[in-house]
């Protein structure tokens, strides 16, 4: 059935008009609200073209367009445009710009990071087009001085980013050139899963631990910036905005959708797919292929406690979002993960201190068998070596810490992947917390993925490695703890059953 559509311009839209013609209707009422949000990071969520891309392609111009004129006549901005990997950049984000801001206006360059500079009369506009795959990318990111940013596709990118850009906008043009006007965040999504940080934050869940802590520092950050005036009175520090489902009377970009546009994606997808992509509610999507099909939330998932007779081993990963998970190797050979730490934007000795807290707070009543990290470090986030971050974990007390006798991908995915397979007196071989490990079980559950990268001949295509995102460090912090509990010994040479732990005291 046709719909009936209003076209009208939007209220900014002559703002962007100064430089360039751009005949820009607004998808809807949510799209405006977005846009017209004065938070320092906004977020808008919608199904499938309802045009929220499009919206904030408006924001970089708008933006730019609020600078002070300075003395050349111009106003002068520069903006990020973040993605998460380098492909769905230029295949996504970077089309979506082009549809409105053409190659041939200013000057567009492809090398790392691509770049389109527009400079007219009335205009010094740089707009930085920097993926999460590209290590140099993402140094010279969190090393910018910017007016805003573009996070596209929100769900797909670490809170860590998000964490450092707010440090970063605001900061171009610097005060003494007239400083910035709005500089701000602004996000796109589809509807990530329940239990992602959008999620939290939009909808202020707190009904897991992770979720109290998220929303009461946020708040936090809020009360702490409006002291200091750096948030006007009754400005926001987050505003999530959620467009109405694709079906619903009141959808948004009708405009430029064809009335059968729902109904044909629809077609022979899950309901949880048309959940998520064209009613716009939260739900989970496994995009890719998961890394741990052997995973099975019924079987793996317990509620348990660790023996105190028995060690711990812990397994960490370096990074932008550094991460330990905290387990013990049962007499039998049960592999058990009770607790997870996942840092945001932190660096190595912040993360040891926080690490080191952890374990004497909660585990103070244990020995430490092994304490075993990714021998590489990871050079997107570490200014020094990755031998540098085991000193410092060393220097703050953790002594055991040793790297891993290997990084292979293969036997760190064995080790865990022989584990769930085993059955030991009828339990599974490896066990997870319920209610301490919820980025962990994300993982596990798929979200720790190969991402598709083609199709030919009728076949799906994948990366050869998992692909970075939010999960990624905690499960490959586990992956090392594995390592260093023995399992690799289990993998390469069957040991499994030859070397239990002898209890030294009698099973109750």
């Amino acid at each position: 059935m046709a719909r009936a559509t209003k076209r009208r311009a939007h209220p900014l839209a002559p703002a962007a008009r100064v430089t360039l013609s751009l005949d820009y209707t607004s998808p809807g009422r949510i799209a405006d609200q977005f846009l017209l949000s004065e938070a320092l990071v906004k977020g808008i969520r919608g199904p499938f073209h309802s045009g929220k891309s499009s919206a904030c392609v408006m924001f970089v111009m708008f933006v730019a367009q609020r600078q002070v004129v300075q003395k050349d006549g111009r106003r002068h901005a520069r903006i990020a445009v973040i993605r998460n990997t380098y492909a769905e950049l230029k295949t996504t984000t970077i089309k979506t710009w082009h549809e409105w801001i053409p190659q041939t206006l200013g000057k567009w360059t492809w090398s790392a990071p691509p770049t389109h500079h527009i400079r007219d009369a009335k205009l010094d506009l740089e707009v930085i087009f920097v993926s999460l795959d590209r290590e140099p990318d993402v140094r010279k990111l969190l090393g910018m001085d910017l007016t805003a940013a573009w996070i596209n596709e929100a769900r797909e990118v670490p809170k860590a980013i998000l964490d450092g850009l707010t440090a970063r906008v605001g900061r171009y043009p610097p005060v003494r050139l007239g400083g910035c006007v709005g500089g701000q965040i602004a996000m796109d999504t589809n509807s990530p899963n329940m239990g992602h940080w959008w999620q939290i934050l939009a909808e202020q869940d707190a009904s897991t631990e992770k979720g109290a802590e998220l929303i009461t520092s946020t708040r936090d950050a809020e009360r702490d910036l409006m002291a200091r005036g750096l948030l006007k009175p009754g400005q926001r520090l987050f505003e999530f905005f959620s467009q109405p489902s694709g079906l619903s009377p009141d959808a948004e970009n009708q405009a430029n959708t064809p009335p059968d546009y729902y109904a044909r994606i629809s077609a022979g997808k899950s309901p949880e797919w048309i959940k998520v992509y064209v009613h716009n509610e939260y739900g989970f999507i496994q995009e890719g292929r998961a890394v741990y099909p052997e995973f099975r939330r019924a079987l793996h998932v317990r509620e348990f406690e660790l023996d105190p007779r028995l060690p711990l081993t812990i397994g960490l990963d370096f990074g932008l979002t550094p991460a330990a998970s905290i387990g013990q190797r049962t007499y039998r050979g049960i592999q058990r993960v009770r607790w997870e730490l996942v840092s945001a934007n932190a660096g190595a000795k912040q993360f040891a201190e926080a690490l080191k807290g952890f374990l004497n707070s909660r585990c103070a009543e244990f020995s430490i068998e092994s304490i075993t990290g990714d021998p590489a470090g990871d050079a997107r986030s570490q200014a020094d070596s990755e031998e540098t971050c085991f000193k410092i974990l060393r220097n703050a007390g953790l002594t055991q810490v040793r790297p891993a006798s290997t990084n292979d991908f293969t036997l760190r995915r064995e080790a865990h992947a022989q584990a769930m397979n085993r059955l030991i007196d009828g339990e599974p071989g490896y066990q997870v917390s319920r209610y301490d490990c919820p980025m962990l079980l994300r993982g596990m559950a798929g979200e720790y993925r190969y991402k598709r990268i083609a199709t030919a001949a009728g076949a799906d295509i994948y990366q050869a490695q998992p692909e970075k995102n939010e999960v990624s460090h905690i499960c490959e912090a586990d992956q090392y703890r594995m390592l260093g509990a023995g399992e690799g010994r289990v993998v390469l040479r069957g040991e499994f059953g030859q070397r239990r732990i002898r209890p030294p005291y009698s099973e109750m």
